[in-house]
């Protein structure tokens, strides 16, 4: 029986006759199938790969077949821009069968969530947080809103796996599922990941259900066009938009608003029709640009990464990328959104304009190209949102007992896996801070715990994590972009960090944790190169490919002649540069460096294991000491690194500004902490590898 063949009646005539379809994608047919035998599954596809009918359709067909009554379905996105994005297709596919389906996030009026939950829709669409509130809120009786909830439908599954909003999100479908007294059927949306095993297993703890990746590898179609060239300005990239693909539709990505901004006006004086999107725009200003977008033609829409997830801005011809992002995983969800339309091929145009970004770019087409995605990993030992779940958990229950409370979010691994005695102890300290209460058993919130957490109708307590962890780099009143709050973890002993932003060095001047706010002042620093390395933390696979290709004399196909040339002038400075060892130079300038090519965060730890003895600071591909005069007196110190006694050491201003931090103890925190900030792999690698010294003429 084919896979069509197995859905509803009514359902296989509304897609034959309603919607004009003569076949399904692969795709769709291996999600149907996988749904109706019962699997929590994980659906690998590019945007625009027919995902969202491979979730719906058996879905629809399963509520149909079994008379589904109330809300049933859950579609969570980690955006509200996508859930706007999607009601408009999923309203329509579940009136065709009479069903409904209804929209809830921060922004539905307060008349909207009435009618709701006067008339509950089929399918809701939602984030977590909004799930949440409505699971605390005085005003919702929850057990009666959830208790029919059969299936959950999770997209962009890997923005949440990744983060601690994901541990949040299982948190919830746990608490859920256990008010529906059902084994939730769990569909996760993504594109391509170098783990959807791994991520599968993570999406469906909890459930006794069998599990399936549906992957369609055939018919893979042309191979992508990728290409790299180096521009060498923002000037000169607008110059090259402006004059290649015109009368296509062309999405750009820049690295920061302030960027997005520059290269607008500059395409907009070549008479090109320029549009924007970032996430300084007004919610309508931004929904207008991407409206009027997605209706024209000839023209460029520039955006930050808000245009990554999968919004529809209509058919693209083109993904420009200004640089390079800093993972393979956001080069291939932004080349995925070209493609789409018949006899069409997937394209990526990279314009560097500036030797790092060239540098990355080529990396990220190298690892590309060799099968590597990063592999998707949950943040370990989240102690902060489990005791965010111990208070959301009393909201929701008007209290809650104390031996009871844990078994609602047990089956949460990252949970499950912390020693009882730990669980233990945070409750414990939460009650002798006087954020909760125990009255003969039942937990409630205590003076402190109301002040700290109770403004706004416990709003702070509420909302998790809305925003990515970065902070925002600023000059005065000018933007220089994005850096991951990571960047901040290291303490130098003299001096505040230094950023290599928009072309120069620059100094921290103040860090505004809690708004994510890095002020910053240039610097002529000196010793500092332009390889101090971008802001951003890479990866030690995305350095590893850069000493490989700094080490080879081949050139790559997807290279234009001019950065052909570029990389020839970058690999005359680097030729001790070696493909299998790390190396250990001395410059010309008398500037000592350590290139391990290990990455940011393992750089930091090699940098703190070094500092007891050393001036040394750390970037993503090396180490320099600025105060040492010979090879002989780093060599040693080096010999003396053991991976094994290398632990991360507490930035305690980070540990303070854990969202949550006010419930954890100093050990908690410094558990978070450790567990996150820590590469021993990398770490390894970079000690236990062939050294090579030279001293340059």
């Amino acid at each position: 029986m084919v896979a069509f063949d197995r859905l509803h009646p009514a359902l296989q005539h509304h897609i034959v006759n309603s919607l004009g379809w003569r076949e399904l994608r692969e795709v769709q047919s291996l999600s149907i199938e996988a749904y109706l035998n019962g699997n929590n599954m994980v659906v690998l596809a590019p945007t625009a790969g027919g995902k969202t009918e491979s979730a719906f359709f058996p879905v629809m067909s399963q509520m149909l077949e079994e008379s589904w009554e109330g809300v049933s379905v859950l579609y969570v996105s980690p955006i509200k821009a996508l859930l706007n994005n999607q009601e408009q297709r999923l309203h329509k596919y579940m009136q065709l069968v009479g069903r409904r389906a209804a929209l809830w996030h921060g922004d539905t009026p307060q008349g909207e969530r009435k009618r709701i939950l006067a008339e509950p829709p089929d399918l809701l669409l939602t984030t977590p947080e909004s799930l949440e509130v409505m699971l605390v809120s005085s005003k919702i009786d929850h057990h009666r809103f959830f208790k029919n909830i059969r299936a959950v439908v999770i997209d962009e599954v890997h923005a949440f796996a990744g983060d601690d909003r994901g541990w949040h999100l299982l948190s919830v479908f746990a608490r859920i599922a256990q008010i529906a007294k059902c084994d939730l059927q769990r569909i996760g949306l993504s594109a391509t990941v170098g783990n959807p095993e791994e991520m599968l297993t993570w999406l469906a703890s909890g459930s006794q259900r069998p599990q399936k990746v549906v992957w369609p590898k055939g018919k893979g179609g042309e191979e992508p066009d990728v290409q790299l060239d180096f521009v060498g300005s923002l000037g000169n990239a607008a110059k090259v938009i402006s004059l290649l693909h015109q009368g296509e539709k062309r999405l750009v990505f820049c690295d920061s608003r302030s960027r997005v901004e520059q290269l607008a006006v500059a395409l907009r004086s070549y008479g090109v029709d320029t549009f924007v999107s970032h996430s300084s725009l007004g919610i309508d200003e931004r929904r207008q640009a991407e409206e009027a977008f997605s209706q024209r033609q000839n023209c460029v829409i520039v955006s930050t990464s808000s245009l990554e997830l999968g919004l529809d801005v209509g058919d693209l011809d083109r993904v420009i990328q200004i640089d390079a992002p800093s993972t393979v995983s956001s080069f291939l969800q932004r080349m995925g959104r070209t493609g789409r339309r018949q006899n069409t091929t997937r394209n990526y145009l990279f314009l560097a304009t500036k030797d790092e970004g060239l540098l990355r770019a080529a990396a990220l087409i190298e690892l590309w190209l060799g099968g590597y995605v990063e592999p998707v990993q949950a943040p370990p030992c989240p102690y902060h949102i489990l005791a965010q779940q111990l208070m959301a958990l009393i909201l929701q229950e008007r209290g809650v007992g104390r031996s009871q409370w844990f078994s609602w979010v047990s089956s949460v691994p990252a949970f499950s896996r912390m020693p009882e005695e730990r669980v233990a102890s945070l409750v414990e300290y939460m009650i002798s801070k006087l954020l909760l209460w125990d009255d003969s058993g039942i937990l409630s919130f205590a003076p402190e715990g109301e002040a700290t957490f109770g403004r706004q109708n416990f709003m702070d307590l509420l909302s998790v994590f809305t925003s990515p962890p970065l902070f925002r780099v600023m000059s005065g009143q000018k933007e220089l972009g994005y850096v991951h709050e990571s960047t901040f973890y290291k303490k130098d002993d003299d001096g505040p960090p230094i950023l290599a932003l928009a072309g120069r060095s620059w100094k921290t001047s103040h860090l505004d944790w809690k708004r994510k706010i890095a002020h910053v002042e240039p610097t002529d620093q000196r010793g500092k190169s332009r390889w101090l390395g971008e802001g951003q933390m890479l990866n030690q696979a995305v350095c590893q490919s850069i000493r490989r290709i700094l080490s080879s004399d081949d050139n790559h196909k997807s290279w234009s002649n001019r950065a052909s040339a570029q990389f020839a002038e970058i690999r005359d400075e680097f030729p001790w540069i070696s493909s299998d060892a790390t190396s250990l130079v001395l410059q010309p300038n008398g500037e000592i460096r350590w290139w391990t090519f290990a990455g940011g965060v393992a750089n930091t730890l090699l940098a703190d294991a070094l500092k007891p003895s050393i001036d040394v600071k750390g970037d993503n591909l090396s180490l320099v000491f600025p105060k040492a005069n010979s090879l002989d007196e780093v060599s040693p110190l080096i010999m003396e690194l053991n991976a094994d006694n290398i632990r991360p050491i507490p930035n305690i201003e980070a540990m303070e500004n854990l969202k949550f931090s006010e419930c954890l103890s100093g050990e908690h925190s410094m558990e978070v902490f450790s567990s996150r900030f820590d590469d021993p792999s990398a770490l390894r690698q970079s000690i236990e590898e062939r050294r090579r010294e030279t001293i340059c003429g």
